[in-house]
């Protein structure tokens, strides 16, 4: 995400309804035919949570999700969106039922590996009741049929995420929780899987997302274009665009396919930048190490579409006023600090936006003369820089404030002041290697950088890290 002042979504969902009754439900927990014969189990429910630090009821426990394959059709003129998930998880215990997070919404049917489930709504849980117990160790596959017209949500700072209305169709930003506005899942960052993402929009109109586009085929005034995403991939970071975009294919100077799409009253604008993309691509995997996804890329739209950038996996968002090359380059260096390296809870983000602010700075260093120990020296100057700790944020609402982003910033120069240039590199290239496509916390991360400097960082951690107030000095 850009650098930018931004409260996570602070509703709480409601608590979880007592287990059998409807197979199906609206999103008022209400409606759905009733009989469904859920006969005999011997397990327990899953958590209906995953107890994260700032949203201890995101995600849900019992499970661990390896694959969506999501079929979507929308229409841009009434925004509507008819779909269909089928979730391919491993149970973590003997599971009598399990939750996804769903926002909105209404649930026609479900099933567990083709047998009719009860399913029920409360707030943003539907909870699926499977006929049968399922046994720890067993890989099912739940089938979720859901339609409507997705929310757009609005965090206390105004800012917008899950499904935002455009004036040719939509944008579906996920960040920290506005994925379950458009499928059901275990929407935590620790639980990452694999997808295939159909899409099919009225003909004239395109639907972009994540990964790789295997194909696409236009038939009876409708155009479908399917996707795969080979790699792991958080939820939040799961994108869709439907518009009249401008694309363009390119690749890398090895080779890896590049894919932008830019919404066409900005494509001008944008193309020279979007051109850029395979030499900073190039140029970061000099820094950080080989690229750990099968594709790159991005989005641009309109000024307003979006209130912020988002480093979407394989596809970065931007709105036409946020897409600068220092933005560019921060978000791009997420697909290996955040994307591929997931923070093992939102507690962790620093680790996400303390790099990518990073590799801003890099950049500045590289291509505009300006030397990192510039840049930190400018960011120690402001004052809202050290309202928190960047490892402990003091609430949700702070998880994308300045002292994450700008003082995480200034953890990776003072370790890299620490450990010298020649460690720091090795440190930029093997962070990423070392948890690729895994999550990762602030004590794996402080163990890793010890372990590789082969000495203890406690002036780092204790002062800038974990520190309250502002160091009298920046050296």
């Amino acid at each position: 995400m850009d650098v930018r002042s931004r409260a996570a979504l602070a509703a709480a969902v409601a608590a979880l309804l007592a287990l059998g009754g409807c197979t199906a439900s609206g999103a008022d927990g209400g409606g759905g035919a009733a009989g469904v014969d859920i006969g005999g189990v011997s397990g327990t429910p899953g958590a209906a949570g995953l107890r994260d630090p700032y949203f201890p009821r995101l995600g849900n426990g019992g499970y661990d999700v390896t694959h969506y394959a999501l079929d979507l059709r929308y229409e841009p003129k009434g925004g509507r969106l008819d779909a269909t998930a089928m979730i391919t998880a491993r149970a973590t215990q003997n599971l009598s039922a399990f939750n996804l997070d769903l926002a909105g919404l209404t649930v026609a049917s479900a099933s567990v590996d083709d047998v009719p489930a009860a399913a029920n709504r409360a707030g943003n849980e539907l909870t699926i009741r499977p006929r049968d117990d399922i046994d720890k160790g067993d890989v099912f596959r739940t089938k979720v049929t859901y339609a409507g017209v997705p929310a757009t949500i609005t965090d206390p700072d105004g800012s917008q995420e899950g499904w935002l209305r455009t004036a040719d169709g939509a944008l579906a930003l996920g960040q920290p929780t506005g994925s379950m506005a458009w499928f059901p899942g275990n929407h935590h960052p620790s639980d990452k899987a694999t997808y295939d993402i159909t899409l099919t929009v009225p003909a004239g109109t395109q639907a972009i997302t994540n990964g790789v586009r295997a194909s696409e085929r236009s038939a009876n005034g409708r155009t479908t274009s399917v996707w795969h995403v080979a790699e792991p991939m958080a939820s939040y970071l799961a994108t869709l665009g439907v518009g009249r975009y401008v694309t363009k294919a390119s690749a890398t100077p090895s080779g890896l396919p590049v894919l932008t799409a830019a919404d066409p009253t900005v494509a001008a604008k944008s193309a020279p930048l979007l051109a850029r993309i395979p030499e900073i691509v190039a140029w970061q995997e000099e820094k950080f190490g080989p690229y750990p996804f099968s594709a790159a890329g991005a989005v641009v739209e309109r000024t307003g579409d979006a209130g912020y950038a988002l480093e979407t996996q394989t596809r970065p968002v931007f709105p036409q006023d946020a897409f600068t090359p220092e933005i560019l380059a921060h978000e791009l260096a997420h697909q290996w600090f955040g994307n591929s390296v997931t923070p093992e809870t939102w507690k962790d983000i620093w680790l996400s936006e303390g790099f990518a602010v990073y590799a801003e700075w890099l950049y500045a260093e590289e291509f505009g003369d300006t030397p990192a120990q510039r840049s930190f020296e400018a960011a120690f100057a402001v004052d809202a820089n050290w309202a928190f700790p960047p490892a402990e944020p003091p609430a949700a609402e702070n998880l994308f404030d300045p002292p994450v982003y700008q003082r995480g910033a200034m953890v990776v120069h003072k370790i890299r002041q620490a450990v010298g240039d020649e460690t720091f590199a090795k440190i930029l290239a093997g962070w990423p290697a070392a948890h690729r496509h895994g999550n990762a916390s602030t004590a794996d991360f402080t163990a890793y950088v010890e372990d590789v400097a082969g000495r203890d960082l406690d002036e780092v951690w204790d002062v800038w890290l974990y520190g309250n107030g502002k160091p009298a000095r920046p050296n």
